[in-house]
């Protein structure tokens, strides 16, 4: 997040070691995936969501709480965020509020994430932090067959919270490609209007799904045809995103293919403040 040179912040939308990928879910890597990371996450902070390769549910050995591993690896500051689990928690960073979901813990009403997210969004000031970004590990909009709609429960709980308080921009990964959408929702939906299908929404986020960072599974090929109106560009390539708060207005994001062996954006958009400048963006992708 912001410049590359001097990044604010480092975002993890989960699945970090592949420790799981081992036998007995060998914690060796756990510890090898600290120390390739460590030059970088040293010096700037990093913001972790868990993803489903972080579980690390062993009952058969012992292994009994899930996330133990990731956990003890990477706290985070889920308590002064008044969180009661560091699998949901939000910092202030520069100008930007983060919010961290969790996949895999229970999202239903009255659960203590839901709620916990319902009181944290009352409490983000877009003049002291215009910025309002969420982080998951499941998206919520994928146009790959490879775990398609796997989040749409968690999607329907969490989606109008989304809109309503008009954030900017939700980062997940699970799917090893890369995905940008247009500004869209899927809110009106009763089981008497029909109404099934996203539609254009300027009070909507734009999803990324950037899950093309590194893995052991390879990339996911397996497109939708035909490309879907809310998908804005898709690829399948591994590859990194950059996003760049340049004000309280306006926000730069642009994600690289790591093979191009150059800093020339694969994918860009200028991103308009959802609050301050809530206008429609250009539909247009570059490539």
């Amino acid at each position: 997040m912001s410049n590359p040179r001097n990044p604010k912040a480092m975002l993890f939308v989960g699945d970090l070691s592949y420790a799981d990928a081992y036998p007995l879910g060998d914690n060796t890597r756990w510890d090898t995936w600290g120390r390739f990371t460590e030059r970088l996450v040293a010096y700037q902070p990093a913001i972790w969501s868990a993803g489903n390769h972080d579980i690390d549910f062993l009952p058969q050995y012992g292994e009994t709480v899930p996330f133990q591993p990731y956990l003890h690896r990477y706290p985070v500051p889920y308590q002064a965020a008044g969180s009661t689990s560091p699998l949901w928690y939000s910092v202030k960073r520069a100008s930007a509020y983060i919010i961290v979901l969790s996949s895999y813990s229970a999202y239903g009403k009255y659960t203590p994430q839901y709620k916990w997210l319902e009181n944290e969004l009352t409490k983000v000031n877009r003049t002291e932090t215009p910025w309002l970004l969420v982080i998951m590990h499941v998206a919520f909009y994928s146009s790959y067959a490879h775990h398609y709609m796997e989040g749409e429960s968690m999607r329907v709980v969490f989606e109008p919270f989304l809109v309503q308080n008009k954030v900017d921009v939700v980062l997940a990964g699970h799917v090893h490609a890369y995905e940008r959408s247009e500004r869209i929702s899927n809110i009106a939906y009763n089981v008497t209007n029909s109404l099934c299908s996203p539609v254009d929404d300027h009070s909507a986020p734009v999803y990324i799904t950037i899950g093309d960072g590194g893995n052991l599974e390879g990339l996911v090929w397996d497109l939708i045809e035909p490309q879907p109106g809310y998908s804005a560009f898709r690829e399948a390539s591994f590859g990194h995103g950059i996003l760049d708060i340049k004000n309280r207005t306006h926000a730069f994001f642009g994600w690289h293919r790591n093979q191009d062996g150059y800093a020339v954006e694969a994918d860009s958009l200028w991103l308009l403040n959802r609050f301050w400048n809530p206008l429609p963006e250009s539909r247009a992708a570059s490539a």
